[in-house]
């Protein structure tokens, strides 16, 4: 059945369709509302525009010119709202084709709205499906009983675009029912994308976002992902899996995306709810920490034992205070059993020789030497691993 709308809505050709199928009481119904579109779409009403003239230099006419300095009207319209689906006129006869009623909310704007770009989307990306000065449009030559999407902008005199509308999806009809044209081949379209979730890749420099993947009677072959722009929704690439990344973006900003699942006879799935996404930084790049100093390390080894001495070099220009060495000794047979100049401890294969009170200090740029008495059970390697007080040390 069909439910009348507001005044505002019947000036403007609008009528909401609750049912497709049509008792033929309300056949009258019906030709009104139809009557109101094709009124709309003859003569759609005059948005608000200023206008100057000019004479023209070469006829003495009067030329229409916007009003205003050029390139002083900046600002863009509000986007369209409330997009709805409308009532497209009844059938006059010939090759029944599919058509697409659309109606929306007006847009305002600071000097005024000019006319609304409506787009269709295709498998290769949104494209141009009409212009008009109108609130309400009907597009033309669809496949009935297809399900098509759209979104609609806004324009004023100076070129200024608003932002695009959501995403609206509409079934293509014949007069006021839906008729499925019969179709060859696959005509059957995935299911809808769900189950998003954003930022589900946290390591990745730019957006992330997964969802759980859409089912197609064939197969599906990939998901196309849309970003919204100030003016449109742009198409920013294929994911063949159920995860997609966007990088070169600005940190911290959030952008707004949606994706249609595509099988491999083209057909398209009802779009993604929308998501948010925001850019992320990734992990931070790992940055070793500076070379602190240098170890010479010179070790004699007999049966069972060996001792070792350790020159501690410091590299900066500062003071190293109350100083801590650390290493690896890498056998599991070499032991520490005593030693001078430090205090000396072991736990497992690591090795930690502490500053003295009377060595505690070694100036910038100068060393000291420290050593140790050990045993073995097997092999005697150097040890690895030198750290002094957090830093890396080389060896010389």
């Amino acid at each position: 059945m069909i439910r009348a709308m507001s005044s505002a809505d019947r000036r403007s050709g609008g009528w909401l369709v609750s049912r497709l199928s049509w008792p033929a009481a309300w056949t009258a119904a019906g030709a009104v509302a139809a009557a109101l579109l094709a009124a709309n779409i003859a003569a759609p009403p005059v948005l608000a525009t200023s206008v100057v003239y000019a004479a023209s230099a070469s006829t003495g006419e009067p030329t229409p010119q916007p009003s205003g300095s050029p390139g002083t009207d900046t600002t863009p319209p509000t986007a369209p709202g409330e997009v709805r689906p409308c009532p497209p006129p009844l059938p006059t006869g010939g090759t029944p084709q599919g058509v697409v009623g659309l109606c929306w909310t007006a847009s305002t704007d600071d000097v005024g709205v000019t006319g609304y770009e409506v787009y269709r989307l295709t498998p290769d990306g949104f494209v141009k499906a009409t212009s008009t000065t109108s609130t309400i449009t009907v597009i033309t030559g669809l496949t009935i009983g297809r399900t098509y999407t759209f979104y609609i902008v806004a324009k004023d005199a100076a070129g200024n675009t608003s932002r695009p509308t959501a995403p609206f999806s509409t079934a293509a009809v014949t007069g006021m029912s839906v008729s499925p044209s019969p179709g060859t081949g696959d005509t059957t379209p995935p299911t809808k994308p769900a189950g998003i979730q954003a930022d589900c890749l946290p390591d990745f420099k730019g957006t992330s976002f997964c969802w759980t993947p859409s089912t197609d009677d064939v197969g599906v072959t990939g998901y196309d992902v849309y970003r919204r722009t100030d003016t449109a929704w742009i198409p920013v690439g294929t994911a063949i899996g159920t995860h997609f990344t966007e990088g070169n973006l600005v940190t911290g900003q959030s952008y707004v995306y949606f994706m249609v699942a595509q099988d491999a006879a083209g057909n398209l799935s009802l779009p993604s709810d929308l998501i948010t996404a925001r850019a992320s930084g990734g992990y931070p790049t790992y940055s070793p920490p500076p070379v602190s100093c240098k170890i010479e390390y010179t070790a004699w080894s007999w049966s069972g034992g060996f001792s070792a001495t350790v020159k501690i070099i410091n590299l900066g220009q500062t003071p190293m205070n109350n100083w801590t060495l650390r290493f690896v000794l890498p056998d599991a047979g070499q032991k520490v059993a005593n030693g001078w100049s430090a205090a000396w401890s072991q736990s497992g294969k690591d090795v930690t020789a502490s500053a003295m009170p009377w060595n505690s200090v070694i100036q910038g740029g100068g060393s000291l030497q420290i050593g140790f008495n050990g045993t073995l059970t097997g092999a005697n390697p150097d040890p690895t691993g030198f750290t002094l007080n957090g830093g890396v040390c080389i060896r010389g």
